[in-house]
């Protein structure tokens, strides 16, 4: 089986390219930067040229526009990346009878309930990333191609740019920070979900068309969250909690945003590690990648 892999020098499409090494399907990783094959996603003939002399029969979407921030005065971009981009992909799939997997977001909701989000759930997303990430949801499920949707949140590894290693630097460096404390939720690290969207393409299960929830388990806040890397890290760096308001930002964040990971467990039946056990399997990485 082929497969295409998007956004490959992303956070996750660093992570697929690891899983792909053990993998007896053949990957075909994309992206704009060098060092990649490239394939414009925005370009529905390119998609359909590339799955048609490949005889591609699964796409993993891991590209998207990600700057929650920058989307607010980006829209035109934002949307073409998260959305008509998204479209695309499940078109040039649905003419082949192939499966999207495509990765969305947490910000699909506004974020102010206290219980875990449910795929079910109504959607009401805060900001223009939340909006185009759902409406390129909606352009998915339009197209009626298979498809599985991966809902995660607060994505990190040892890849690009992201919380753990800004963190890392952080306390390394300054003797005390600020972090705010009313924004609730759970890492992701990407390896883990590499791993589920593995198991998917392994286990044959892609004809499970649907919305899932994946994150790690367990709860914390950016300031909790902060504190364990700064541990974990070596670092002595004093952490205080401190209000959102006091980091002014374009767009508002949803306050509460856990997933509830129960249908994605029960339909692939897949375990999903605590978040501070693969946080330390991610700091290890990076220390090991500093002492080459």
């Amino acid at each position: 089986m082929n497969i295409l892999v998007t956004g490959a020098n992303g956070q996750l499409g660093h992570e697929m390219q690891r899983v792909a090494l053990g993998s007896n399907h053949h990957y075909i990783f994309t992206d704009v930067a060098d060092g990649y094959e490239q394939l414009d996603i925005t370009n529905l003939d390119a998609i359909r040229a590339m799955v048609k002399e490949r005889s591609v029969s699964v796409i993993v979407n891991c590209a998207a526009y990600t700057n929650v921030d920058k989307a607010e005065s980006d829209y035109d971009f934002a949307n073409l990346l998260n959305n008509t981009a998204a479209g695309n992909l499940a078109t040039a799939m649905k003419e082949v009878d192939g499966t999207l997997i495509h990765v969305s977001t947490d910000y699909v909701f506004q974020g102010d309930r206290n219980v875990p989000c449910r795929e079910d759930w109504e959607t009401n997303p805060l900001g223009v990333y939340g909006k185009t990430k759902l409406a390129g949801e909606k352009a998915i499920a339009a197209t009626g191609c298979k498809h599985i949707i991966i809902r995660t949140a607060w994505l990190y590894s040892q890849w690009g740019k992201n919380f753990v290693k800004t963190m890392q630097m952080l306390t390394s460096t300054k003797d005390s920070l600020k972090v705010v404390f009313d924004q609730v939720g759970t890492p992701t690290f990407a390896g883990d979900l590499a791993d589920v969207i593995s198991h998917i393409i392994e286990t044959k299960q892609l004809d499970k068309t649907g919305i899932y929830h994946f994150s790690n388990e367990g709860v914390c806040s950016w300031f909790d969250f902060a504190k364990v890397i700064c541990e974990l890290s070596g670092n002595t760096c004093d952490i205080q909690p401190c209000y959102s308001e006091e980091f002014p930002s374009p767009v508002k964040r949803p306050h509460f945003s856990v997933l509830d990971k129960s249908k994605l467990k029960a339909t692939f039946g897949v375990k999903v590690p605590y978040w501070t056990d693969s946080l330390k399997v991610c700091i290890k990485q990076l220390a090991e990648a500093n002492n080459k």
